[in-house]
Formats: C-alpha cells, structure tokens, sequence
C-alpha cells in the first residue's frame, strides 16, 4: 500500500510542477536571460572603466615626462587634454598639475590662468576640504607678489582654524603678505598666532623669526 501512495504523491508533485512551469516558466528563462545579460554588462563596464584608467595613466605619466623635459607648453597642453577626457581621479590631478606648470612660468598671463585653476580647485566641494585648502594656498603664493593684504586675507583667513590641514601655510602667508603690505598690527597678529601653537612646523617657525628680524631691521633703518 506504500508504494501506491507514493507513487501518487509523485504523480500530484509532477503535476503541480508542470503547473508552476506552464505558468511561470516563460518568466524563469526570462529572469535568467537578464541575470546573464546584466552580469556581461556590468564585467563588460569594469572592463571599459580600467582601459580608461590604464590609458589616462599612461597619459598622465607622459605629461609629467614634458614637465620634466622643460617642455611646459606642451606639458601644459597634455594636462589640458587630460583634464578634459580622463576619468575624475585624473582630471583632478591634471588640472593641478596644469595650475602648477603655469605658476612656474615668467608670463603674467600664465600666473593668472593658474590663479584661475587653483580657484576653480578651491571651490570644487567634490575633492574635500583639505585639497580645497591647498588650492587655495597655491593661488595666495602666486598672488603674494601683486594682490593687497586684504584680498590675501580674504581668500586665507578661513584656513587658519585649528581644524585646518593647511593652517601653517595660510598663517605664514598672511604674515608675509602683511609685512609687505607694512602692517605691523596683521603681521604681529599672524606671527603671534604661529609662535603660540606647538604644532607649527620648525620650518615654518624658523621663516617667522627671520620674518620678525626683517621687520625689527625695517624699523631701525
């Protein structure tokens, strides 16, 4: 008698099973078609994003190769073109390496087109606070020579929290656009501010003292 029942047990099992299929099998080799699909697709993309990788890193490599050389238009140039066509992590670095090619040169119009880029950087929330600083201290450094204490002040003073990454940098720069500037009441606030915390770094501390011995030779002669 076991052996009866068992064999309608599988028969009802059959039955249902082919139910099921008759009504959801189309649907089942449907879901496996797109799971196949999805999974070339999304190999076929990782694949995609390391070829641009690969090349935008050769690309970037060839660039630094020219800046090397002393060929800076052309090293600005692959910068240029890097910064427009390579992945997000290569751009970024292009355009500061673009900024920092044409810090270097003697033309005016260079130092400004950095000045742009190192501004274009410094409001770029995309690449985080601290290398929104360093742009914004690259672009204070190459306006030092030209532009008021204010307008140091202005893109600068932010920077010299306690939280900030960059806040030696900006404080020293900002004493020396003041002593320029000849006003000892910002320049004494910016070298008290660097002489009082314990982190600034020996460099930065010994630029502060001979700062302060020019200033104290200023006022004797």
């Amino acid at each position: 008698m076991s052996d009866i029942f068992s064999e309608v047990d599988e028969e009802v099992r059959r039955e249902r099973l082919k139910k099921l299929w008759e009504r959801y099998g189309a649907l089942l080799i449907a879901g496996c078609v797109l799971l196949v699909v999805a999974v070339g697709g999304w190999r076929a993309y990782n694949w995609y994003e390391a070829k641009k990788a690969a090349e935008a890193g050769a690309a970037f490599e060839a660039a630094v190769v020219l800046a090397e050389q002393g060929k800076s238009k052309e090293a600005v140039e692959a910068f240029r073109r890097l910064e427009a066509e390579g992945t997000s992590s290569y751009r970024m670095l292009a355009k500061f390496r673009q900024a920092g090619q044409l810090a270097q040169s003697d033309l005016q119009n260079d130092r400004q087109d950095a000045v742009a880029l190192y501004d274009q950087l410094a409001r770029d929330t995309s690449l985080g606070l601290t290398m929104q600083d360093f742009a914004a201290v690259r672009a204070a450094l190459i306006l030092l020579d030209t532009a008021s204490y204010d307008d140091i002040r202005a893109r600068l003073e932010p920077l010299t929290a306690l939280d900030r990454t960059f806040r030696h940098s900006a404080r020293a720069t900002l004493a020396l656009s003041a002593w320029r500037a000849k006003n000892t009441t910002a320049m004494q606030r910016w070298t008290d501010m660097i002489l009082a915390d314990a982190e600034t770094p020996a460099g930065t501390r010994g630029q502060i003292q001979m700062l302060l011995a020019l200033s104290d030779a200023d006022k004797k002669s």
